[in-house]
């Protein structure tokens, strides 16, 4: 038999959609925020869809590093994609909800590309690992299928890490409040709003999102520190081109975590500071990392000049 409590828990119509207020609330800067955020949108799908058909198109970059970079272009462009379209709706509609089943898989979404693209970033430390200090062995140990098995990898636990998440919240019971604090379907805000006690889950998120990202960072820490200790006890012209193809590997691990932890550590802040972290992590970060990528690499460098020079450049037509 049901308890008093659940039968006026049920007797409550279920929430149908969340209200997401959004980044701020002055109207006057919304159509500017709006055209902002279209261009950064855009530029970061171009910027990573570059870096994925660069790779794809020249022969000289089918190598394991360049593979994971292509898959990190892919996560880093869903990432970009799973909640800056609706931000963008947002800003110049006045009635600002999203469907239960839209939140449900935003956040889905959101935990499934943020802990494959953690365990990427650790395959590809592991590429320049074996890379640098076993240069002879890179061939035999990196071969085809074991940079297959590294992707595969990634998004497995991406898939498991958003699965320990969601099992439990699509069970909650939302049947009051639906306002959401923020520009997108922010797990630790939603799962406040349930018509339960959501204490345990609330430390289970914390628990399983934070014990990821932290073996994730560590795991990158000690590995890029060993790889720069072996770099920099060689001198020569190679270890001057790994020094710069780390450093973007560096920069973009310092991008990708930095809000990361932070986010998580205060994780119920009502500091407005969380929202810009959220925006720099959701779309910023994956606009810098084509950025980085193309600036800092001379070989993708060397690639988009020549595709550009075939594909684009006007032929004779005599």
């Amino acid at each position: 038999m049901p308890t008093t409590k659940q039968m006026e828990t049920q007797n409550h119509s279920m929430v149908s959609e969340f209200i997401l207020l959004g980044l701020i609330d002055f109207h006057e800067l919304q159509l500017c925020l709006f055209l902002f955020f279209s261009i950064i949108y855009v530029v970061t799908v171009l910027g990573n869809l570059m870096i994925i058909f660069v790779v794809k198109l020249d022969p000289q970059l089918h190598s394991p590093m360049y593979f994971l970079l292509a898959n990190l272009s892919f996560i880093d462009m869903s990432l970009a994609s799973f909640a800056t379209p609706k931000m963008i709706c947002n800003l110049i509609s006045e009635y600002k909800a999203i469907s239960y089943k839209g939140c449900m898989a935003q956040m889905f979404f959101l935990h499934l590309l943020g802990g494959s693209e953690m365990m990427l970033l650790v395959a590809m430390a592991i590429d320049r690992f074996i890379a640098i200090c076993k240069p002879l062995h890179y061939k035999n140990i990196m071969n085809h299928h074991v940079c297959i098995g590294l992707a595969l990898f990634s998004w497995t636990t991406g898939f498991v890490h958003t699965m320990s998440q969601m099992v439990f919240t699509v069970t909650l019971p939302f049947c009051g409040p639906n306002v959401v604090d923020s520009f997108f379907c922010d797990l630790p805000r939603v799962i406040r709003l349930a018509c339960t006690d959501t204490y345990i889950l609330e430390l289970l998120v914390i628990a399983f999102s934070g014990l990821l990202a932290l073996f994730c960072f560590t795991f990158l820490f000690i590995s890029y520190s060993i790889i720069l200790i072996t770099v920099q006890r060689r001198s020569s012209t190679r270890s001057s081109k790994a020094l710069s193809t780390l450093s973007a590997h560096i920069t973009v691990v310092v991008l990708f975590f930095g809000p990361c932890i932070f986010i998580y550590i205060w994780p119920f802040s009502k500091i407005s500071i969380d929202k810009i972290l959220s925006v720099f992590y959701t779309i910023f970060t994956p606009l810098l990392n084509p950025i980085i990528y193309t600036f800092r690499n001379k070989d993708m460098r060397k690639a988009i000049r020549k595709i550009k020079k075939k594909h684009v450049s006007p032929r004779s037509t005599f």
